[in-house]
């Protein structure tokens, strides 16, 4: 059984145009007045006590992540999370790096990444992330799609680390990755821990080439995108294609779905350079934004962000430029506004509008998703 985000309804609709694109000032005027800020971070929280493979490639992601959920993540049930003695919360996002005890696991290990509403994302010195689960399962009795793309995202990094990102003068195989986390995904989700639901996946994998320049691994399976955009000019070098059963049905990967890691995943490989932005996003952000206006607003954020912290980035007496992850934070979450404020917009046109009306049916506005950003740039490792 695929699972569509929604059950389509036809209403009256007068089409409105909208301007291009938002301002970073546009979007800090409007941000003043929203009823809720985003998550952010940089990057995403991993055990003390677990054994890191680090990548050896001479590059690395300097990245930050942001995220605005629709709505509260349905709670982890156990043994996947076990509240603190007295709290009926479910902190999934807090940062604990001394105790564990509010934080969920797996098999006793601390869960990588974060979960947003129903997505999940990851941020990583080589390895970026976004999954967003398919929100009908919530309707479900036993559905919980937050549970299945936050570890479909952790045991995908766990196998990515585990094969050292592709080893010294080796190729990664992000399909292979993500097809071991499927198997475990769907091994921990069976009795007596049954629990339903299915999540799209994608993801960027920063290694290197023979001559030793960045080479970016993208896998990409249901509707999230991967854009690489060029601050230099503001271009899109790469955007990865979404993929679709039928509208508003995209592959998605886990109860009753007939989509494999090995079958559907689609690998895009591209040498990028020094100072891409790779920008790993949930279909909240592009159904609210063309891809021109999203890689517009990542761009002036980042250069918003470089204005006001010239002293930062100064270069040390190591040749190190840091503070760039903090760069890539504003970047995600200044583009999670931007998508916000459409969402929320009834008249506001819309790249989800657009398509709902190709098919027919009388929509107009924004799409209210959950929307989820990873923001990257490429760097090269210091030595």
């Amino acid at each position: 059984m695929l699972t569509p985000r929604f059950t389509p309804h036809r209403i009256s609709t007068i089409l409105l145009r909208r301007p291009l694109s938002l301002s970073v000032t546009q979007v800090r005027g409007w941000r003043d007045h929203r009823s809720r800020d985003p998550q952010v971070g940089t990057t995403t929280p991993i055990p003390d006590d677990t054994t890191i493979y680090t990548s050896k490639s001479p590059w690395y992601f300097e990245a930050g992540y942001a995220g605005w959920a629709k709505r509260p993540s349905r709670p982890f049930p156990p043994p996947f999370f076990s509240p603190p003695s007295g709290s009926f919360s479910d902190p999934l996002s807090t940062h604990h790096s001394s105790s564990y005890g509010g934080r969920p696991k797996v098999n006793g290990e601390l869960l990588r990444g974060i979960t947003n509403g129903d997505d999940a994302l990851l941020a990583s010195d080589n390895l970026i992330a976004t999954n967003d689960g398919v929100g009908a399962w919530a309707q479900k009795e036993r559905g919980n799609a937050p549970l299945w793309s936050r570890l479909l995202i952790h045991f995908w990094a766990v196998a990515a680390e585990q094969d050292e990102f592709g080893g010294p003068g080796g190729s990664p195989d992000p399909v292979r990755y993500l097809d071991e986390a499927y198997t475990k995904t769907k091994e921990v989700l069976s009795e007596p821990n049954a629990w339903l639901g299915t999540t799209t996946a994608c993801s960027a994998l920063l290694h290197y080439t023979k001559e030793r320049k960045p080479m970016l691994y993208v896998t990409q399976l249901g509707d999230c995108k991967c854009l690489v955009v060029r601050p230099t000019d503001k271009s899109v070098v790469m955007s990865t294609e979404e993929q679709w059963h039928y509208f508003d049905c995209p592959r998605q990967l886990g109860t009753n779905s007939p989509d494999e890691p090995l079958v559907n995943a689609v690998l895009s490989k591209l040498e990028i350079n020094e100072g891409d932005l790779v920008l790993v996003m949930s279909d909240g952000m592009t159904d609210n934004l063309w891809e021109e206006e999203i890689a517009e607003a990542a761009v002036e954020a980042l250069h918003s962000w470089e204005s006001d912290n010239q002293q930062g980035l100064k270069q040390d007496d190591d040749g190190d430029a840091g503070d760039f992850d903090k760069g890539m934070r504003f970047v995600a979450q200044e583009l999670v506004l931007a998508a916000r404020k459409i969402a929320e917009d009834p008249f506001a046109a819309s790249p989800f509008m657009e398509r709902a009306v190709e098919e027919g049916l009388a929509i107009e506005g924004g799409k209210l998703d959950d929307i989820s950003v990873v923001a990257a740039v490429c760097r090269r490792r210091k030595g």
